[in-house]
């Protein structure tokens, strides 16, 4: 690949805004995404895809976090 110009403009990440610290990416690309990770901002304001660099800013009112929206896999039982 060749090196590139020090003035070519990269595009930055694609940030959304979500309503809660926990999230879940897939690079929303279907089948040419990427396995889906599940990320939690802990601290921060905001977490980074490790896989597409997405960044996921949390919205200026937040809402309460409970065990209904965690993003993670529930058993059958629980649906």
């Amino acid at each position: 690949m060749p090196p590139r110009h020090a003035d070519a403009i990269i595009p930055p990440p694609e940030a959304i805004v979500v309503p809660t610290k926990r999230v879940a990416c897939d690079g929303g690309g279907g089948a040419l995404g990427h396995p889906l990770v599940y990320m939690d901002m802990g601290g921060d304001d905001f977490v980074e895809c490790a896989y597409c660099d997405r960044r996921f800013v949390l919205d200026a009112h937040p809402k309460p976090e409970n065990e209904y929206l965690s993003p993670a896999a529930r058993p059958p039982e629980a649906h």
